[in-house]
């Protein structure tokens, strides 16, 4: 089967015979999904829940449906700039524009470090020598870190991965990468495997949790808690993010999908 030959053509054709992958980046959820855990006085999320309505009984003998409740930065989600008080005059999930909804995928490999210190944030010197190996991160594109950290979303303990000191000890993204990479390299934003795009304990950074306030202050983007990445080239696949059109929202659970082709 093909269609015309287009540049949208090509594509299809190319998802049709396989020779394009689409990889899924987004974790299942449901009521076990780990969410962000803030320390009192601080809100949190509730999670994912599930409320049945009819499953083919008396409340809907032919039809099956729930409804659900679910936070914002729920499972694998988005963050819009408005999230974070130094972007609170930006995006939000339904202003975003939409071609900011795709964009190339670089995905820079620190799980050596990481598994040496779970501490461990991204660098500049990483970012530099990914580049050397592979050519300068191109605007427009989202940066993902791959940690490892998928590996443990069903072991909360090891996800979480609380210390004798009461917080979480998780990988994240140095102040001056974030600002590095939204300044200099005008990315869309970074994509973490982790529940937050920052490290666990950043809240001791100065300013706390610096890749919210400098990437979402230049009005770019997060993505949480993505899974599968090790099956992405470190450039080349193309990133489909979709949040839900909320209005005034700060963040949305997303499906995040990448189109990789097969060499």
């Amino acid at each position: 089967m093909s269609v015309k030959t287009t540049i949208l053509g090509e594509v299809l054709n190319g998802l049709l015979s396989e020779r394009i992958k689409v990889v899924d980046l987004s974790q299942i959820l449901n009521e076990k999904t780990p969410v962000m855990k803030l320390p009192e006085p601080f809100a949190n999320t509730g999670g994912f829940k599930l409320k049945p309505l009819s499953n083919f009984d008396e409340k809907g003998p032919d039809f099956y449906w729930n409804d659900f409740v679910a936070g914002e930065h729920c499972g694998t989600h988005f963050d819009a700039p408005v999230h974070w008080i130094s972007g609170r005059d930006h995006d939000s999930v339904d202003t975003m524009p939409l071609n900011n909804m795709i964009g190339e995928a670089c995905v820079i490999d620190i799980r050596k470090e990481v598994s040496e210190n779970p501490d461990y944030c991204l660098s500049v010197a990483d970012i530099q020598r990914f580049e050397e190996q592979h050519g300068e991160i191109p605007k427009h594109s989202w940066v993902l870190i791959h940690t490892g950290w998928a590996n443990f979303v069903d072991d909360h303990e090891k996800f979480y991965n609380i210390g004798e000191d009461g917080l979480p000890h998780t990988p994240g993204i140095t102040k001056e990468a974030s600002i590095f990479l939204a300044e200099e390299r005008d990315i869309l934003g970074v994509g973490v495997e982790t529940v937050g795009t920052d490290a666990g304990i950043a809240g001791a950074f100065n300013p706390p949790f610096p890749n919210h306030y400098y990437m979402h202050k230049a009005n770019k983007y997060g993505l949480a808690q993505l899974t599968n990445v090790d099956q992405l080239p470190a450039k080349g696949a193309i990133l489909i993010v979709n949040p839900l059109k909320i209005e005034k929202g700060s963040g949305s659970p997303v499906r995040v999908i990448a189109l990789v082709e097969k060499e």
